[in-house]
């Protein structure tokens, strides 16, 4: 049993290792963000689908619920178009420290959508971040574009994963996923006519793959999306959600080392970087730490 539970933590920080690399992978494709997003969703469409055949289960879900999957994949395709812009104007490591603060953001909208009060600690940890967000921008001014375009792909994650949060209590992981990608898929296309107009300055939409693009794509939409998915899926059944949680926050970090030992020079940053980046780090790791000890605390309180 010891030895099983350990096998299982090395394959979660094994899973977050791959979800850090994502935003260098958006580095080694040289396609734009939306057209990027496109093929990773379309992958991973198809990807779902073929596991769920496998898996012999079903895909079709009620229409009214498929809508709104439908329509929550609107966000994750927004959330990673931002996600890997931010990476392409700015660098794969100011993208990660902005992503970084994702489960603050969810600290404030999940009580937001379930109509409870906002904790104390939550506004302290928040004003933390905030505080680690003033260093960098103090001393990374020429980042501040894809700075903020993190920031806002952290917010869009922070609200399709409250809403993932409903959505799975009536249907599996597998079919959500599926309904996501297609979703999300479906944005990009939408999307793509205003975007040639106004976003790829009169160079049209690149479909084309250049040299090893299919390859990363493949990486992207198979093993970063769809294999990663599925054993995180199937660790949930054996793992708590305190240490899930508290092991996925740390996935800017590997991100940023990995940055750093791939793209060297051109991923340095300033030591007021990294102390940004250290602060933010700190008040998220804190964040599952705080939220288990006010449980504990409001567990022996209902006892007693």
């Amino acid at each position: 049993m010891q030895s099983s539970t350990i096998k299982d933590y090395l394959l979660l920080h094994f899973i977050v290792l791959i979800w850090g690399f994502t935003a260098i992978l958006g580095l080694l494709i040289s396609l734009p963000a939306l057209e990027l997003v496109f093929y990773r969703t379309l992958i991973a469409s198809l990807g779902v689908t073929l596991l769920l055949f496998w898996r012999k289960k079903p895909l079709l879900i009620p229409t009214p619920q498929m809508w709104k999957v439908l329509g929550t994949g609107f966000l994750i395709a927004l959330h990673w178009i931002l996600f890997f812009w931010s990476a392409r104007v700015s660098t794969a490591s100011v993208c990660l420290a902005g992503m970084a603060t994702t489960s603050l953001w969810t600290a404030f909208v999940e009580p937001f959508f379930n109509r409870t009060k906002i904790k104390w600690y939550e506004v302290a940890l928040g004003l933390m971040v905030i505080s680690g967000l003033i260093v960098i921008f103090k001393f990374e001014t020429g980042y501040w574009l894809g700075m903020a375009m993190a920031l806002g792909s952290a917010f869009l994650a922070a609200c399709f994963s409250v809403i993932n949060g409903r959505l799975t209590q009536r249907h599996s992981p597998y079919q959500i996923t599926f309904y996501e990608m297609a979703g999300a898929c479906l944005f990009t296309l939408l999307f793509m006519p205003i975007y040639a107009e106004f976003f790829t300055e009169g160079k049209g939409i690149q479909w084309a793959w250049v040299g090893n693009d299919w390859f990363w794509l493949l990486i992207l939409g198979g093993i970063c999306t769809v294999y990663a998915f599925s054993v995180s899926v199937e660790l949930m059944k054996r793992l708590t959600v305190f240490s899930i949680n508290l092991t996925i926050n740390l996935e800017p970090v590997y991100g940023i080392v990995l940055a750093v030992l791939i793209f060297g020079e051109s991923e340095k940053m300033t030591p007021e970087f990294y102390l940004g980046t250290l602060i933010i780090l700190v008040s998220v790791l804190t964040y599952p730490v705080l939220n288990y000890w006010n449980k504990r605390r409001k567990a022996v309180r209902t006892l007693g």
